[in-house]
């Protein structure tokens, strides 16, 4: 990429988008060359292909790029936000279109593979000239399927380095090689020619043996690998996108008296702006003129839209559901509430996994040395009176022994199945990183509403004082409310309805935001809301003082409803615990975590719904702002914190967390942004999403163990020639089939729900 430098007064930050890279060892080498540069801070991050540099003045953007070119790689800085929220579409059908490439290649390959293998190992198939059609089929796969490993072995080469790719190169290329020669120039090729399975080279015969089966059987082992992990990179954009696509594309600006429709980025801070029923809100800003209904479901959470009108405060990606708007624009751009999320997914994203890394920081050292050894040992047999045959034949042993095809699969494969395995059970884990949290996590945060209990309120109790009818208390009380969109509102106005049928008019209309609301009906001034509200004008009496006692200690809601200067009345509105949060909480405390209750209402009420689900430790009144501190304590004290929430309100909260949990039953963006998101609305959910990314961490690090200490065991054989080519194939093979046999054990992993019935 060429471009204009880009020479900063003061220490900068960029993004660029890296491509050409096929394992952890081209990322650490980028990030390591740029990190000599003085003045440069990177990280490179594979997963997402993308480096973020820190640098200093005097080191520009096209220095930074062509470092990274000079390495063989390619770089360029990210399109616009605004360009990048109408590609998006695009980029997906891109990704889609490189997976279906690769796929094609798998199929292919693996189809020709096939029968090069069974006529290889089942002598009772090596017909004659059995293996001249090993070659016609063998050929393409050890070409074209491993086409991509012998393209980046050769940059690394130019770039006097070798990753992976380099080793699965060589792997493929000796053995195809060292059949091409024993075909055409050996033994291999003559008529009837059978290659019987024995377990160590014969000195004399190495000509008559050949090794198809190894290039074509590697090639494709090592394509399914890159496949698994393609499918999973894939998917590392998807919150970011789906935040992006939020956003309005275009918005009605008032300009001298008219509404003129512009670009997004053309509106200005201050400017007034028209949205009309149905359009989504496109910045955060304050109502000046107009009335209507906002559904912030998308962002917040809440089912039920919120009444606005002038000086209400209203946030960009919402959708105006009724009435016209005038909205004064506050935050633009990169300000916004929607940008501040993105900016949230996109820090996630950057986070990076130690178990993911480890096979390729191995490798980095792993690779050369095995090239080293094969070398060595060519040598070694040579000079000890092993003809060419014999030597290269241990030669070769060595390099298809030590492949690391086993140590490729180990990680995208038990990641694709754990991860499949949760999406049938309504659980979502993000990538690889979030897997080594749950294993050190001690504390699970639970936000109360939504969360514990359903979120979902209903009418409980009618209490009618001294002389009050109860119906004509509720009748009245429910025809007020039932002009209200509250969802304590919409539960009395669903019980009034429910108990007495058709409800009167209401005249005269006010809502006063978080405390009540005042009309008339049948001639009657009347008031509902909190108690602190009504009693500024309306005593109440000991017998309802009572009520509302008993109500807080229940974990219930008390509403008060009083008329010309008394409280005549409490209603009792219930938010309902889940039937399943007991169990779930218990079957936390099996997993050793500590659950605390998280919520904003009153310590009395939080304390009757943690009775009842079996939780001590209780954080109560405690406001959506003050979450984040909550955990920040926590973790200051030296636990490793959960947090699982159902909204966007809880969205930085989740991000402080070492674990943030998303409930599907909250907003689409809060479940793009959690590291785990539960589909469910069943709390139990949570428990089994740290059992399976446990229990998913713990076979990758299984399959990790094993293909180390395959290579560690196999390589000293094929070194002291105890092993050929053949059979170092089937090892490999065998390595292989073991990491992926332990990985598919990961889909009997049951949810506790069913493993208790």
């Amino acid at each position: 990429m060429s471009g204009t430098a880009l020479p900063l007064a003061a220490r900068s930050e960029v993004t660029l988008l890296i491509g050409g890279m096929t394992c952890g060892s081209c990322s650490a080498r980028i990030e390591r060359k740029l990190n000599r540069m003085e003045g440069v801070r990177a990280e490179v991050n594979l997963a997402v292909e993308q480096a973020h540099v820190e640098y200093d003045a005097g080191v520009s953007v096209d220095d930074l790029i062509a470092v990274i070119e000079g390495l063989g790689y390619t770089a360029a800085l990210p399109e616009p936000e605004p360009v990048a929220a109408e590609g998006a579409e695009s980029d997906e059908r891109t990704d889609d279109g490189s997976l279906s490439v690769l796929r094609r290649r798998l199929l292919i390959s693996a189809g020709l593979a096939v029968p090069v293998v069974a006529m290889a190992m089942i002598t009772p198939l090596q017909f004659d000239y059995w293996q001249w059609l090993s070659l016609t089929l063998a050929a393409p796969v050890a070409v074209w399927g491993a086409w991509p490993f012998h393209v980046a072995a050769w940059k690394n080469l130019r770039h006097a380095s070798a990753t992976m790719d380099t080793l699965i190169s060589l792997g493929v290329i000796a053995a195809f090689g060292w059949s091409i020669y024993a075909l055409f120039f050996g033994y291999a090729g003559i008529p009837g020619m059978r290659m019987p399975f024995v377990m160590r080279p014969i000195s004399g015969e190495g000509s008559h043996h050949i090794y198809l089966e190894v290039a074509a059987a590697l090639t494709v082992f090592i394509l399914a690998g890159r496949y698994a992990e393609h499918r999973s990179k894939r998917r590392a954009g998807a919150a970011l996108r789906a935040l992006l696509e939020l956003g309005a594309k275009d918005v009605a600006v008032m300009r001298n008296g008219r509404e003129v429709r512009v670009p997004i980025d053309r509106l200005a801070v201050g400017e007034l702006f028209v949205v009309r029923p149905g359009e989504k809100i496109a910045a955060d800003g304050v109502v000046v003129e107009g009335a209507s209904a906002v559904d912030a479901s998308m962002l917040t959470g809440e089912s039920v839209p919120v009444e606005v009108g002038p000086e209400s405060s209203v946030v960009g990606a919402t959708v105006n559901t009724s009435g016209r708007l005038v909205v004064r624009a506050t935050r633009i751009g990169a300000d916004t509430q929607l940008a501040q999320m993105t900016r949230l997914v996109t820090e996630a994203q950057a986070g990076k996994a130690p178990v993911q890394r480890l096979a390729d920081r191995v490798a980095a050292v792993f690779v050369p040395v095995v090239v080293a050894v094969a070398v060595a040992a060519f040598g070694f047999w040579l000079g000890n009176g092993l003809d060419v045959a014999g030597a290269m034949t241990a030669a070769v042993s060595v390099l298809v022994v030590a492949c690391p095809c086993a140590l490729g699969l180990a990680t995208p494969t038990a990641l694709l199945v754990g991860t499949g395995r949760g999406a049938q059970l309504g659980i979502l884990i993000r990538g690889p990183e979030i897997l080594e949290s749950t294993r050190r996590i001690d504390t699970i945060v639970l936000d109360k509403t939504g969360t514990v209990t359903a979120g979902s309120m209903r009418l409980a109790d009618v209490v009618p004082g001294h002389g009050e009818d109860a119906d004509r208390l509720l009748r009245l009380a429910g025809a007020l409310e039932d002009a209200s969109e509250h969802p304590i509102a919409r539960a009395i106005a669903a019980g009034a309805r429910e108990r007495l049928g058709t409800l009167p008019p209401v005249s005269d209309f006010e809502g006063s935001a978080g405390l009540g609301v005042r009309g008339e009906v049948e001639g009657v001034a009347v008031r509902v809301g909190r108690a602190s509200w009504l009693e500024t004008e309306a005593p109440t009496t000991p017998e309802l003082d009572k009520a509302i006692g008993e109500a807080e200690a229940l974990g219930l809601t008390p509403v008060l409803v009083g008329w010309e200067g008394r409280v005549r009345g409490v209603l009792v509105v219930a938010d309902t615990v889940k039937p399943t949060s007991a169990e779930a909480v218990a079957e936390m405390r099996r997993l050793d975590l500590t659950p605390i209750l998280l919520t904003g209402d009153n310590r009395r009420a939080a304390e009757s719904v943690a009775a009842r689900v079996g939780i001590t430790e209780i954080e109560a009144e405690v406001m959506p702002a003050g979450k984040v501190a909550v955990i920040q304590r926590l973790q200051r004290d030296g636990r490793v914190v959960a947090m699982v929430g159902d909204g966007v309100n809880d969205a930085a909260a989740l991000a402080q967390a070492d674990l943030g949990i998303a409930m599907g039953t909250g907003a689409d963006a809060a479940i793009e942004a959690g590291d785990i998101t539960l589909v469910r609305g069943d709390l139990r959910a949570a428990a089994d999403a740290v059992r399976l990314s446990r229990r998913t961490l713990g076979t990758i690090k299984g399959n990790l163990f094993w293909a180390f200490a395959y290579n560690v065991a196999a390589v000293p054989l094929a070194i002291l020639g105890l092993l050929n080519p053949m059979v170092a194939g089937a090892a490999m093979a065998a390595s292989s089939l073991f990491v992926l046999s332990n990985s598919l054990r990961l889909q009997r992993f049951r949810a506790a729900a069913e493993e208790n019935r």
